[in-house]
């Protein structure tokens, strides 16, 4: 699984990215362009420790989400339309141009993180290590940029 921590998979998720027009049409799902790239800066932050989830769920809940841990950062490609938390959705229209711009700023800080060891805890999945950060948030960002054709 790529990482978003390898200098060429960082370039080309910002190559990807710089391909996205403001007219860019979805292939799949209810965002349009600049609510995904908003959205997609939502799980770099929570990585990051600068955004938090509310993480009041039950044992049950805890223990399914963490069976479901290794999806995060495994090769096989999630399906569209997957549910997504809360915190994630964006129901307004952002502006393209400022979350184009902050899209790519996360991302670059992300990558500059490759020699962190002391992580924040995921509020729903626990612990991951630095490989694991690195390839769930090229897999979110991925899926995400093929839902928009780039």
């Amino acid at each position: 699984m790529k990482s978003l921590f390898e200098k060429e998979t960082h370039q080309e998720i910002l190559n990807r990215i710089n391909k996205l027009q403001s007219s860019t049409e979805p292939q799949w799902g209810k965002m349009n362009v600049n609510q995904m790239m908003k959205h997609c800066h939502g799980p770099i932050e929570v990585a990051m420790g600068t955004k938090q989830l509310n993480a009041n769920l039950g044992f049950m809940k805890k223990l399914i989400f963490k069976l479901f841990k290794s999806s995060l950062y495994n090769d096989k490609p999630w399906k569209q339309d997957i549910p997504t938390a809360p915190e994630y959705m964006v129901r307004n229209d952002p502006k393209f141009k400022t979350e184009k711009d902050k899209l790519v700023a996360l991302v670059n800080e992300f990558h500059t993180l490759k020699d962190k060891t002391d992580w924040v805890t995921h509020p729903l999945f626990g612990d991951f290590t630095t490989e694991q950060w690195g390839q769930a948030q090229y897999k979110h960002l991925d899926h995400h940029l093929r839902q928009f054709g780039v």
